[in-house]
């Protein structure tokens, strides 16, 4: 029996937007509103479609949906964890990848640049023949990475053993397992003596300023993931300084950083970075050849 005053999907969102703005909850893990989040959160529970929630906002909803409900949106308000971790979900564009507290939630702008294959830097997909990618978390990158580029071995590496199972389970879902290697290493360590035509990471790069400043649903995550040092580039460092030499004659290093712009340019800007643009600008990606890492 439904003890509550809550009977359909419309009373819910409003409760869950009210709940969610009046803690202050922060939003930067696939959602950007209270609204979107909430939305997201009771379709995912009630499993209906994520995309369609107009049809069933006045429907009727039985005593247990209501209480799952409930709990969902309580724990959301009070641990505030992000949703990724509630639901074991995420998603970057159209790809849905299983995500818990062993992992950063996926999130990165290179995931927008893959499916135009870095353009214009890369003008044959199909020449694409090894790829690196660092600090892989979830493997949600080297997935998108071994399906825009069909011809490609993926090596994907991560010093973490508990996101790499994470990983483990992404790629088998995607049936990946036969081009896309994981890799427990620190950075370049363990990784097999090749040469790669891109290499491509999404590295810890939260300066220790920022880090001590992060909301609640950040510190959630692994601090391993976030905390890149001083001015964010301790790992950045190591991943440019030994770039050049698994590198291909014409291979590309491509780095997220992030709001980082100012410190990767203290730091590697003698090196001619270019910035990608994204949708959130043109200083969150930058890019190097093998040429000027050779410098």
């Amino acid at each position: 029996m439904n003890t509550t005053p809550f009977t359909t999907p419309r009373d819910l969102l409003r409760y869950a937007v009210t709940r969610f703005n009046a803690a202050g909850l922060f939003f930067g893990h696939g959602s950007t509103e209270a609204f979107d989040e909430a939305a997201y959160l009771i379709l995912h529970t009630l499993k209906l479609p994520l995309d369609r929630l107009e049809p069933f906002l006045d429907a009727k909803l039985l005593a247990e949906e209501i209480a799952a409900v409930l709990a969902v949106i309580g724990r959301r308000t009070n641990e505030r964890v992000p949703a990724a971790y509630i639901t074991n979900e995420a998603w970057l564009g159209s790809y849905r990848f299983y995500v818990d507290e062993r992992t950063i939630v996926p999130r990165s702008f290179i995931a927008e640049l893959i499916p135009q294959y870095f353009a214009p830097w890369v003008t044959e997909p199909e020449n694409v023949r090894n790829v690196l990618e660092l600090c892989t978390g979830s493997g949600c990158l080297a997935i998108m990475l071994a399906d825009a580029f069909p011809d490609a071995e993926v090596d994907a590496v991560d010093i973490s053993a508990d996101a790499l199972e994470v990983a483990k389970k992404n790629v088998a879902t995607y049936e990946l397992q036969d081009r896309l290697t994981l890799i427990q290493s620190d950075l370049y360590t363990n990784v097999p003596d090749k040469k790669y035509d891109l290499i491509i990471t999404n590295p810890p790069y939260v300066n220790s300023a920022s880090m001590s400043k992060l909301p609640m649903e950040y510190r959630a995550e692994p601090e391993l993931a976030l905390d890149g040092g001083k001015d964010g580039m301790d790992l950045v460092r190591k991943i440019v300084a030994g770039a050049a030499e698994r590198l291909t004659d014409d291979g590309l290093l491509i780095v997220e950083i992030g709001n980082e712009r100012d410190f990767a340019e203290a730091a590697f800007g003698e090196l001619g970075l270019t910035w990608l643009t994204t949708s959130n600008g043109d200083d969150m990606v930058f890019l190097l050849t093998a040429d000027q890492l050779k410098l």
